[in-house]
């Protein structure tokens, strides 16, 4: 009986998902067009000069490559806030034991400078818990933070404050949080945080540690200092059209409270779901995605060119869906695109820098660099 349930568990779990692989399988090597009907306007920001680096944020953006990058800025017509940067790179992306790495690796490559095993966070090969640039830079006395729009367990927000060799082990991945050295935290996927199958709720164990625990982005919007993990959210954020300009908003909170520590800080924001979009070659949803993520990356960058001490680096983990542009139009904002994979590609992701210290992110070079980099700039 048990192996018949089991069977049956499976077999109800094939059906469900059959539609979004099918979906994805029959997008897969067709050309598909999108048009921007209203593109944004993009300004024009003049980087800061002649300062020093006290704060560093560092924006991730899940599975994108160059090709996402230029399919978004021509359907913008030819405009993004990603322009205003002083400094391209590249990054090599494989991981310890794959060419083609996933979030896990990747991010953590990126987090604590060392490469490891696919789908492991936060650990070495041996499965040995890594420091991670919001571990130094608290030890330094900075504050830190990281502001997503995925749920809290997923590898890359994982990466900068958990440990685990499973990524996929998410309840367990989550309680690594408590013991995290951040000051503020905003994402989603509040139910592995209460209703634990181990009965503790995170929540309430983060509350005794000082966190405020808001649960909507008014009780959010409301707090004035102190340490914030907010997680409005059972899962994901909403997409794109329902959440408006919420990555944005969640990122420019953190950083007003965390700008308050004279000492400076560090921050990781991620634009998550291109990754997500990428996986089921959803070009509609990947552009809307890209965008979004270029809007919030033109709020930092305004942000951080009035601050004067605050260094911006844009990248990527790796690249989700092979993406290519096949045609398009410039004037009319429209592009053909193809996906080749619904899964990652090993292309090397290119890397984005603003303000003081640019001029470091130039070059070819291992994702373990930009730690490195990071780490000399912020003198940790």
């Amino acid at each position: 009986m048990k192996r018949i349930a089991k069977i049956s568990v499976w077999a109800l779990l094939a059906i469900v998902l059959l539609p979004v692989g099918t979906s994805a399988q029959s997008r897969r090597d067709k050309e598909q067009t999108y048009v921007l009907e209203q593109p944004y306007e993009v300004t024009k920001i003049t980087p800061p000069q002649g300062k020093k680096v006290k704060n560093v944020i560092l924006m991730i953006g899940d599975g994108m490559s160059l090709m996402h990058v230029y399919s978004a800025w021509t359907a913008n017509r030819g405009k993004l806030f990603l322009d205003n940067c002083q400094a391209v790179g590249l990054s090599k992306t494989y991981c310890a034991d794959k060419l083609i790495t996933d979030s896990g690796a990747g991010g953590t490559a990126i987090a604590t400078g060392q490469k490891t095993n696919y789908h492991y966070v936060g650990v070495d090969t041996e499965g040995r818990p890594l420091k991670s640039l919001i571990d130094l830079a608290s030890e330094k006395g900075k504050s830190t933070g990281l502001a997503v729009t995925c749920r809290l367990w997923d590898a890359t927000p994982a990466d900068f404050c958990c440990h685990n060799k499973d990524r996929d082990a998410e309840e367990d991945v989550v309680t690594g949080y408590v013991d995290c050295k951040v000051d503020y935290v905003f994402g989603g996927g509040a139910q592995y945080f209460e209703n634990r199958k181990d009965g503790r709720n995170l929540f309430e164990e983060l509350r005794t540690k000082g966190f405020q625990t808001p649960r909507t982005w008014d009780e959010l919007a409301a707090i004035g200092s102190g340490k914030v993990f907010a997680v409005p959210y059972p899962k994901d954020t909403p997409l794109p059209a329902e959440r408006g300009d919420l990555l944005a908003r969640a990122s420019l909170k953190g950083i007003e409270l965390l700008n308050q520590n004279k000492k400076g800080f560090f921050m990781m924001i991620e634009g998550s779901q291109l990754d997500d979009y990428g996986h089921f070659n959803d070009l509609d949803l990947l552009m809307q995605e890209t965008h979004d993520f270029d809007r919030t990356i033109g709020a930092i960058y305004e942000w951080a060119a009035k601050d004067g001490e605050t260094l911006v680096v844009v990248t990527a983990d790796h690249e989700t869906g092979g993406l290519t542009l096949v045609d398009g139009d410039l004037k009319q904002g429209k592009i053909v695109c193809k996906f080749s994979t619904g899964s990652h590609s090993g292309v090397m992701v290119p890397v984005y820098a603003f303000g003081p210290g640019a001029e470091e992110f130039t070059g070819i070079y291992e994702n373990t660099t930009i730690f490195d980099k990071i780490k000399k700039l912020l003198k940790l």
